[in-house]
């Protein structure tokens, strides 16, 4: 990309926003809000995370481990405890597989949330490159109809695909 020199005095208040400029800004506006959606991606597949950790983690405790020692001891009251539970209740599995299979769903759980959070990551890098080219089209084309380059970076993408000047 080439980067104009625009030193040139400001354009008058009433002057039109060009119109490849207002196409620009609204590829950029829609782009703001893909970055949002993918934020949100980040956020959830994040807590996800949190969330089989937090479960795995519990699992840690001594109480939690119960049944393995002996079969008949309650496994306390932590998250792995209930999957236990709940496993060795539907399928009359022993204690030993039981955590292994407890073990096996939080794994899993952490691997697609892990895999989730690198997609959306990837989509957001690839989102920012595009947004650093329209940034500089934008900027170049304002910067031609007589904007200095301070009005240009300083420009409101969703005013100016409105057609409105901004700030």
């Amino acid at each position: 990309m080439s980067t104009m020199n625009c030193n040139a005095p400001a354009p008058a208040s009433g002057r039109q926003v060009p119109a490849r400029a207002r196409q620009l800004a609204a590829r950029l506006s829609a782009l703001f809000e893909q970055d949002s959606l993918i934020a949100g991606q980040l956020n959830d597949a994040q807590r996800r995370l949190m969330a089989a950790n937090a479960r795995l983690w519990s699992g840690l405790a001594p109480d939690a481990v119960g049944l393995l020692y002996d079969g008949a001891a309650p496994a306390g009251h932590s998250q792995i405890a209930a999957l236990i539970d709940e496993r060795r209740t539907a399928g009359g599995a022993d204690a030993e597989n039981a955590v292994l299979g407890a073990l096996q769903e939080i794994h899993w759980q952490v691997h697609r949330s892990f895999c989730q959070y690198q997609s959306a990551c990837e989509q957001r890098r690839q989102l920012a490159v595009e947004v650093g080219e329209l940034a500089q089209q934008l900027a170049d084309v304002l910067c031609a109809a007589g904007w200095s380059s301070q009005q240009a970076r300083n420009a409101d993408v969703h005013q100016l695909a409105e057609g409105r000047r901004g700030r």
